[in-house]
């Protein structure tokens, strides 16, 4: 007799175990359908579609808009902020402190500017800390230094360098909305 409670005993226990198992799988069904619906949906969205209704990849590779200088109107300069850094070893330690002023085509490119300038510090910061004093003791040197900064600000308001217009004759708002980087103090010890 004691050997037909343990039987009704195991089948009650039984009966839970297959229905964990189910949920489980269900569970698991439930999972996988909505991250294979998530990743359609995913793909779907870099597709737009026409007004006559054909598929077309989404434009990711947007140009800027080319920048036009009006003469009759005033310059646009947008100050910046005293640099002081450690230039590269050369022969024992150096540093450059100075201070810059960007042209600008206009002043909505300096209000954009301004939103950019934590960025724009940051590259500045360490293209001139990576220079090295005899780079800067000429006057082409300084030349050069304020045309590479020209085109770290350029590429942060999303201007990317020409690489194949590098003759003088260019006019600069070719480059991008940052059309100079006048300096107003440059001292190195």
């Amino acid at each position: 007799m004691s050997k037909a409670p343990a039987k009704a005993e195991a089948a009650e226990g039984e009966a839970p175990a297959k229905g964990g198992k189910k949920k489980l799988i269900i569970i698991i069904v439930a999972v996988l359908i909505l991250a294979i619906a998530g990743g359609a949906a995913f793909m779907l969205m870099g597709k737009k579609k026409h007004a006559d209704g054909e598929e077309a990849e989404e434009d990711v590779s947007h140009e800027p808009p080319k920048i036009k200088v009006d003469p009759s109107k005033p310059p646009v300069f947008v100050q910046l902020e005293q640099f002081t850094v450690n230039l590269s070893p050369d022969e024992g330690e150096h540093f450059l402190q100075s201070t810059m002023v960007l042209r600008v085509s206009d002043a909505k490119i300096g209000d954009s500017l301004k939103l950019y300038m934590p960025e724009l510090k940051h590259r500045i910061i360490m293209l001139l800390s990576s220079k090295k004093p005899s780079e800067l003791a000429t006057a082409e040197g300084r030349e050069t230094l304020a045309d590479e900064i020209k085109e770290e600000a350029n590429d942060v308001l999303g201007y990317a360098p020409n690489p194949k217009k590098k003759n003088k004759r260019s006019r600069p708002e070719d480059d991008g909305p940052v059309l100079a980087v006048l300096f107003n103090q440059f001292i190195v010890q």
